[in-house]
């Protein structure tokens, strides 16, 4: 009888250190000066200095941001048209948007990725995207795992997760405690659905309607195809929100910020707000992506389903004292972004209210 090899259980070994050694490079372009590099290592190495590299200063007392995130279901329309060099995106800027809202600066990310067998010119793809996200990002990928794992996926698929450390001066962090009625919501527009609701959209739009990736959604006023709206990567803000906060050198005016990601803007802003205070939201203020509408005609969803699952436009809030409101309106809007004061803060208890 002959020996039963590991390979022919499935995990190719030979295979699995190729994709290492070719994703090397890809990692390589993310790294700054506090990256200690060491190919081949158990662990990731990143300096202990702390500088910030746009004040080029030390931080006096840094405290750690950590988050862990995936992509979700959005994966499965990866999956549906062969496009995997936006997912990365994805995962780069769940973990890295998750630790802005404390006013952090995102350091390093590491990346998991399973799969019941390594396709490398798919893997690669995907951390080529996690590379760009973190570019954008401006943080370093300092490493990660790849596991293959025969018999758990389905042949051609993965999942994948990441996980994202930061850093904030302690006297800097934000955290809402200083919110008050009367300051200002504004709205940092989204890119489109994110990666958030895409069980239900995919119910919606592949189950129900029956459609495929390659389909036009021009019939709805959407010039793309089904495939091309839904793989639209998630926004990362963190260059543009720390250059807002690092242009007020005394004053603090943004006094807490919240990553709309499942949940909608109904339960992610409550998160961030102290006792006594509630948030009233103007749907009318700001632009709402035709793909929400789509799908709020396919389901006949009620609006407060929709609010609650969808970010419904707006990707990130910054709640701001009233009186910079404009400036850092400006500011957002030098650095690229749309942005639009879409409500304020009121007496209440710790809720959201759409009009």
């Amino acid at each position: 009888m002959a020996p039963v090899t590991y390979k022919d259980a499935g995990v190719d070994i030979t295979r699995g250190d190729e994709f290492a050694d070719g994703i090397y490079e890809l990692m390589r372009r993310t790294f700054d000066a506090r990256v200690v590099e060491n190919p081949g290592g158990y662990a990731a190495l990143f300096s202990l200095d702390f500088q910030n590299r746009l004040l080029k200063r030390n931080y006096r007392r840094p405290i750690l941001v950590s988050s862990t995130d995936g992509v979700g279901t959005k994966l499965k329309v990866a999956f549906m048209t062969g496009r995997h060099n936006t997912v990365g995106i994805d995962l780069v800027a769940m973990c890295v948007n998750d630790i802005l809202v404390t006013g952090a600066e995102p350091l390093f990310l590491l990346d998991y990725l399973a799969t019941s067998k390594i396709e490398k010119g798919t893997l690669l793809d995907v951390v080529r995207g996690i590379s760009e996200g973190c570019r954008i990002a401006g943080c370093s990928l300092v490493g990660g795992e790849t596991a293959e794992m025969p018999g758990f996926y389905a042949l051609g698929e993965y999942d994948m997760a990441g996980f994202a450390v930061g850093v904030v001066e302690k006297r800097k962090l934000i955290t809402g405690k200083k919110i008050r009625p009367g300051d200002s919501v504004i709205g940092v527009l989204a890119s489109g659905l994110h990666s958030n609701g895409y069980s239900l959209v995919r119910k919606l739009i592949f189950e129900q309607e029956k459609m495929k990736p390659g389909d036009s959604l021009s019939s709805f006023g959407i010039n793309r195809t089904v495939g091309e709206e839904l793989l639209e990567p998630t926004r990362i803000y963190v260059k543009p929100v720390l250059s807002v906060l690092r242009h007020y050198k005394r004053k603090r005016p943004v006094r807490g910020i919240a990553h709309i990601t499942g949940g909608g803007l109904v339960e992610n802003i409550p998160r961030i707000l102290p006792e006594g205070c509630a948030v009233e939201l103007k749907s009318s203020s700001w632009p709402r992506p035709r793909i929400f509408d789509l799908i709020q005609q396919l389901g006949q969803l009620p609006m407060d389903e929709m609010y609650r699952t969808f970010n419904m436009g707006i990707g990130l809030v910054l709640i701001v004292a009233p009186y910079f409101e404009q400036s850092i309106l400006h500011q957002l809007e030098k650095e690229g972004e749309r942005a639009l004061v879409a409500g304020r803060v009121v007496k209440g208890d710790r809720q959201v209210r759409i009009t």
